[in-house]
């Protein structure tokens, strides 16, 4: 570790099993064993707020995500977690959630320093978010079954029933911005239907998932049932899309990168969930509550920075309130703290690398030479710091309204015309979220089906639960995290046909 990361530690009191976690050699976990890579080959892990080298992690080679695979297959096959009752794997589950629980703190500090992030979200929201995850799964594993039916038109007699089998080994590949709560989406589940995981983190923020696989082996999870395998994802994470060990692949990350795992899952059919990229559309009408709207659009786009991939970062707004809403947004957004993820006021974060701040700076270069209007911010920092920004008066057919930055940026326009607010709205290829800020539910309630969104929220933004399905439109994917409709995508439907004699 760094010494410069050794004085940010100090400095913010960080937790001893904290430290003595980040101090760690770095191993992965695979049947319930902790090694290094095959080869040996190690990547340095970067704080994002001073640039010092935390650890590293191990990068793994194909051989060890094929031991990994196997691993899992033998703990599907002929292992105890699919054919345990279901009622000693929610016992486990809990158990798992009250692990996250006891060392909530601890991990909240271990996601702040890996990744950047606010800690005080990333234990009220990240880890937080884990523990009612995996808990609400955990209830799930009881209450997956098939049913009894009537056949509706065949001659005869026959018992006929459906049943519900996990479908196998499943490949999870975790992307930076929220370590911990996306692979416990992916995770808890799968767990609860009977499935085995590999997952993979991603080479940025994997030291979360390493974390917690030593409360996975803590809770007493059988070996081989969990599989942590830190690598690239030009190395690892392709190899997992193509692995033909596994029987079903889930991934979030950005949409380019979902249309390669996508096309290398078809060779061996694999059942696929893609949550990909968003440029959520934002819509604030003349009867809003604009002090309300403004608070929580500004939280809707620079929560983590902007790092959120269904962040409302295009906002259209009726023209009669256009101004008066500007000015609310600008001054909720003059007191977003900008600060290090360990600062307990922290709002800003840095961005989780040197490369996504060039990348967040070169589209607010873009969004000025195209002739937007800036409003907030616009400017680096020391570090991964990026202002976060606003446009005003932006038109479609520029970058910053059409493409994905994955930043601390909004853009803005006034609208006359309702209709044509909602086509702009839909004139996007991505379809993950949408959000409304009105007073008036019967506009509201016809504006709903409208939208071409997975997910609607109505004065707020981000409103997530387990219970409730997370997953896009168009170009931002297919299938569902979260809620029962998340188990339909982990479990294989068997007919069965019984004819009486």
């Amino acid at each position: 570790m760094d010494s410069i990361v050794e004085a940010y530690l100090q400095r913010y009191g960080v937790s001893p099993g904290a430290q003595r976690f980040l101090r760690k050699t770095q191993k992965m976990y695979i049947n319930g064993e902790w090694m290094g890579a095959s080869e040996g080959a190690v990547a340095d892990v970067i704080e994002p707020s001073t640039l010092g080298r935390i650890t590293q992690i191990p990068l793994a080679t194909v051989a060890d995500l094929d031991r990994a695979v196997g691993a899992a297959r033998a703990a599907f096959d002929s292992g105890p977690w699919r054919t345990m009752k279901p009622l000693s794997r929610e016992r486990l589950l809990h158990r798992l959630a009250d692990l996250v629980e006891a060392n909530a703190a601890e991990i909240a500090e271990i996601e702040s320093v890996d990744m950047g992030k606010s800690v005080t979200s990333a234990r009220d929201i990240d880890v937080q978010g884990t523990v009612d995850t995996f808990r609400y799964f955990a209830g799930w594993a009881t209450k997956i079954h098939g049913r009894t039916v009537e056949p509706a038109a065949l001659p005869g007699e026959y018992v006929a029933f459906t049943r519900k089998e996990p479908v196998g080994v499943v490949g999870a590949i975790v992307p930076w911005n929220f370590p911990l709560q996306t692979m416990a989406w992916k995770l808890a589940a799968a767990l609860a239907a009977g499935c085995t995981v590999v997952v993979k983190p991603a080479e940025l923020t994997s030291l979360s998932a390493l974390r917690f696989a030593e409360l996975v082996e803590e809770a007493g999870i059988p070996p081989g049932v969990v599989n942590i395998v830190t690598g690239t994802g030009r190395d690892i994470g392709a190899a997992m899309s193509r692995h033909p060990g596994i029987d079903k692949l889930s991934f979030t990350g950005s949409t380019p990168v979902g249309q390669e795992v996508g096309r290398a899952g078809l060779d061996t059919l694999k059942r696929l969930t893609l949550e990909l990229g968003g440029k959520s559309p934002v819509l604030v009408l003349e009867d809003a509550d604009l002090a309300a709207a403004a608070r929580a659009v500004a939280n809707g786009v620079f929560f983590n920075s902007g790092q959120v991939c269904d962040a409302g970062t295009r906002v259209y707004v009726q023209r009669d309130v256009h101004d008066a809403f500007m000015r609310e947004l600008v001054d909720v957004t003059r007191t977003l703290k900008m600060a290090p993820g360990l600062d307990p006021d922290c709002f800003i974060s840095p961005l989780v690398s040197l490369q996504q701040k060039r990348r967040v700076a070169s589209y607010i270069d873009a969004g000025i030479t195209e002739g937007a209007e800036l409003a907030y911010g616009g400017r680096a920092q020391d570090g991964c710091f990026v202002e976060p920004t606003i446009f005003a008066h932006t038109r479609s057919d520029m970058r910053v309204v059409r493409e994905e930055i994955f930043g601390p940026v909004l853009v803005t326009a006034p609208f006359d015309d309702l209709d044509a607010a909602v086509a702009e709205a839909n004139d996007s290829p991505y379809g993950l979220a949408a959000a409304i800020y009105s007073n008036d539910l019967g506009r509201v309630h016809r504006l709903i089906p409208r939208l071409k969104a997975g997910s609607v929220y109505v004065n707020a933004h981000s409103t997530l639960d387990p219970a409730m399905p997370f997953g896009g439109f168009k170009q931002s994917g297919f299938g569902r995290d979260l809620g029962p409709e998340q188990l339909d995508f982990l479990t294989e439907t068997k007919a069965v046909w019984i004819t009486l004699p």
